[in-house]
């Protein structure tokens, strides 16, 4: 598992590092996506799944906004895409509902605000959360 987790870190600070600078502007490479969670992998070997698919989403508008499905709550705001894989959200609101005990909808609100890049990597989205923090990875919503 650790291997796996450094090859994705890998691949995000290689996509990070030394880019060369551009007049033209880059097309934001998320816009007009959707994505459903497949798993939270964090530094210290811990892998959190959640317990029925697409109660986990995101989706990235056109616009550079995002709305997030985290269980039985729903998150919006901004996020800004910086070329070639930076990203970052703004202030998420949120409903407020209670889950239940065993919901990730606490750890989506404590780690959304900490995400500085992304991978695309086998058709998934992988968020990188900082310091190495840990990996969120989505598979593709029809």
């Amino acid at each position: 598992m650790r291997g796996h987790l450094f090859s994705i870190a890998a691949l995000l600070l290689t996509a990070c590092a030394g880019t060369m600078e551009s007049t033209e502007p880059t097309p934001d490479r998320l816009a007009g996506t959707q994505w459903q969670l497949v798993d939270i992998q964090y530094m210290d070997d811990t892998v959190l799944k959640p317990d029925a698919a697409g109660k986990y989403a995101l989706r990235f508008d056109n616009n550079g906004s995002v709305s997030i499905k985290a269980d039985c709550n729903m998150l919006g705001g901004s996020y800004t895409y910086t070329s070639p894989s930076g990203l970052e959200f703004g202030p998420l609101r949120s409903t407020m509902a209670f889950c239940g005990e065993k919901s990730l909808y606490s750890r989506f609100t404590k780690d959304m605000p900490f995400v500085r890049s992304f991978v695309i990597k086998d058709g998934n989205l992988h968020l990188a959360l900082m310091a190495d923090g840990g990996i969120y990875q989505f598979s593709p919503l029809p």
